[in-house]
């Protein structure tokens, strides 16, 4: 298994090296470009003189395709150079300065976890990630979004255990924290006469190293061996229990130093007393009826957050239980800061501090995000979650470049946000005839993206904090995998319209056009690249020669940084062809998502939010996606047949390429087998209750397998 975290760290002049590598390579891209300009219009124009209309335009196609997919490397070049600027000028805090944020600058936080149907263990992990954060004001909310009343047994029985959940780890923190409690009463009462400093230093080291074996002793109950025990025994317990021992180390240094006094004494004993003193609770939206039902996690956050800030008691009427405002009754307190973290991510111990220390920074009054794009689990090597995990940590660092640009987009797994901020883009909708209140808005599938918008046309800025300090799971099979990328690839040609509207008023409209360079790529490369190596691959345009080998050369530097950075962060570089083989087959997956963008566009009516299941057991692919796979390489093949009988034998090689990769990631990221049992079980389907069902692979027919029913 590989192990992301702590990642490749590259001295200074590495990264320097990889800025001028950087710049060289992009100035190779356009030199290669700009003669593949000059011949692609140099047949264009032949065309038009011969006035050959068809192939004239025919080739115009090929030449806007051939541009996304340039635009598509510029821009991975160009954040890549941008993230690694950022590297070569990033200092982290030092232990003194996120101190004197501790003591003196730390607003009240909440921590939210949406949950729906997740495993136990599962969201354990994630809610003692939240609750370990080396941060005083902190309470833990799981937001449980099961159904409150469901019939089936096992439901019932996983519904009652996610309720016990707080309050069993509430229990355990609680137990934690007694001794250090006690420590601080006991601190005070000997404040009261004078104090004996080396014998501070010496109990207060002492607690540290209690805290420190604390945090070990519980690895135990995460020995299961699978990646997400792995990664939350290094990330979360062994790196709290080393920042205790480096604590108690510091403190013996500093008092044989004589640097020691009254009052650090005062608030390392504050601090250790509120650092296994966290609140945590739960809350279910679906018990009201006057709060959202709306199937997305964008809803089940808005109504908690709707919540904040006053006090409400329940109210029984005749449609159910309604939560009504009150002086006196249940207490949903505000906060300064709120983090939005998945059901199935891990945060560092460290990671709220850190991002509320840069957001307490000059400059930064108007940061609304704060966060670090999640990077992968740990993942077995060739499965279809490593090389897909490959594309999360390569997503990283794109992302981290965006900041560089001003170009920063919300990524939801575990955003830090600015109470204040949500409120000046809150607004109101009537749902079922209750008013509700939308901050984050859930009008497409990427909720997270468009609510980036908003926050920019209110003049609000979004920042990419430059380290690893977050991780979440990534989909495991075929069936869980389509669902997240399905979701992932709808909603963006929404959105443009927003984002245009927002680049063209108003002053700063060069600096906007930077910004529009990249932030339009992020909407559009989903539906532009996919749809465009599909007609690039099943239409062999008249075109030259020449001009097909420019073209995989204009690629090269892409495919060569790719990677590049694929092996800094742990993987091989031949998984860059792996990762291509992957997107290939995302192809029907992606389309279909843009195409739902698309019937929404027209419909206006707004589309299901397909959650991405995050328990054990294969996810069954729907028929419509395992038969367009298969039609999609029986197509590819076909066209590689025709080429060669015609002896176009550059665009054949391509095609052939492309075919072979096609094959091997249906071969070994959807399965033989696998797809056999997902037919089989779709068809049963289709015999028992019609047509309909063929929609859901009823794949829970098949031993070992789960249904997918997110996609309609």
């Amino acid at each position: 298994m590989k192990l992301t975290y702590p990642g490749v760290r590259l001295s200074t002049s590495c990264v320097r090296t990889e800025i001028r590598l950087g710049w060289a390579l992009l100035v190779v891209t356009a030199a290669v470009t700009g003669l593949l300009g000059w011949e692609l219009t140099d047949t264009a124009a032949r065309f038009l003189r011969n006035e050959d209309w068809a192939a004239a335009a025919g080739h115009l196609v090929f030449m806007g395709i051939v541009a996304a997919l340039l635009y598509g490397s510029v821009v991975y070049q160009l954040t890549r150079i941008g993230g690694f600027q950022r590297r070569a000028t990033f200092a982290p805090a030092t232990y003194h300065e996120l101190s004197r944020t501790y003591h003196e600058a730390a607003g009240k936080l909440v921590v939210l976890v949406p949950s729906y149907k997740e495993e136990v263990k599962v969201v354990r992990r994630t809610l003692m990630s939240a609750a370990l954060q080396d941060y005083p004001r902190r309470r833990v909310v799981l937001l449980i979004d099961d159904p409150p009343a469901p019939q089936d047994s096992a439901e019932a029985a996983t519904l009652q255990a996610m309720r016990a959940l707080p309050e069993s780890l509430r229990q355990l923190f609680d137990a934690a924290a007694q001794p250090f409690v006690a420590a601080l009463a006991q601190f005070k009462a000997r404040a009261e006469s004078t104090l004996d400093l080396a014998s501070e230093t010496h109990r207060l080291a002492s607690l540290h190293r209690l805290a420190a074996r604390w945090c070990l002793l519980q690895e135990a109950g995460f020995a299961a061996g699978d990646s997400g025990d792995l990664l939350f025994r290094e990330l979360v317990l062994r790196k709290a229990a080393q920042a205790h021992l480096t604590a108690a180390a510091s403190i013996k240094g500093a008092a044989r130093r004589g640097g020691v006094d009254r009052t650090r004494l005062q608030l390392e004993y504050h601090r250790l007393a509120r650092r296994f003193r966290v609140r945590l609770g739960s809350f279910e939206r679906k018990r009201y009826a006057n709060l959202s039902h709306e199937p997305n996690k964008a809803m089940n956050l808005n109504s908690y957050l709707g919540l904040m800030g006053a006090c409400h008691r329940e109210v029984h009427r005749a449609d159910g239980v309604h939560l009504q405002r009150a002086e006196a009754g249940i207490r949903f307190e505000d906060a300064e800061f709120v983090i939005t973290l998945d059901a199935d991510s891990m945060t560092s111990p460290d990671y709220a501090l850190r991002l509320i220390h840069e957001l307490r920074q000059s400059g930064n009054a108007r940061v609304a995000v704060a966060q670090t794009p999640y990077s992968s689990l740990p993942a077995r090597s060739g499965t279809i979650e490593y090389v897909a995990g490959a594309t999360t940590d390569i997503q990283y660092l794109i992302h981290q470049g965006f900041t560089r640009y001003r170009a920063t987009y919300w990524v939801g797994a575990n955003a830090l946000l600015r109470k204040a901020a949500l409120e000046d883009i809150v607004v109101t909708q009537m749902e079922r005839g209750f008013p509700v209140k939308v901050y984050i808005q859930d009008r497409t599938v990427i909720e997270d993206t468009e609510s980036s918008i908003d926050l920019i046309n209110r003049g609000w800025q979004l920042y990419n904090y430059p380290e690893r300090l977050a991780f979440s799971a990534t989909p495991a099979d075929f069936g869980a995998l389509l669902i997240q990328r399905r979701r992932w690839a709808n909603g963006g040609l929404i959105i443009l319209p927003k984002l245009l509207r927002y680049l063209v008023r108003g002053p700063g409209r060069t600096l906007r056009a930077i910004e529009g360079f990249f932030r339009i790529h992020y909407l559009t490369s989903l539906a532009a690249v996919n749809f465009g190596l599909l007609v690039m691959m099943g239409i062999p345009f008249q075109t030259t020669a020449l001009s097909l080998l420019w073209l995989p050369l204009s690629a090269a530097p892409y495919f060569f940084l790719y990677g590049r950075d694929l092996v800094q962060n742990g993987y091989r570089a031949s998984d860059t062809a792996r990762v291509y083989a992957l997107n290939l087959l995302l192809i029907p997956v992606n389309l279909a998502g843009v195409f739902k963008s698309i019937q929404q566009g027209l419909t206006g009516r707004k589309i299901p939010f397909g959650r991405t299941p995050k328990v054990q057991g294969r996810t069954g692919a729907p028929l419509r996606f395992i038969v367009a796979e298969y039609v999609l390489f029986g197509w590819w093949f076909a066209g590689v047949v025709r080429d060669v009988l015609e002896q176009r034998w550059v665009h054949a090689l391509f095609g052939l390429c492309n075919s072979v990769l096609l094959g091997y990631a249906i071969f070994r990221y959807v399965g033989l087998w696998e797809s056999m049992q997902d037919v089989r079980a779709a068809i049963a389907a289709l015999r028992i209750a019609g047509p309909e069902a063929i929609n859901p692979a009823l794949a829970e027919t098949m031993p070992g397998t789960r249904a997918n029913t997110e996609l309609t």
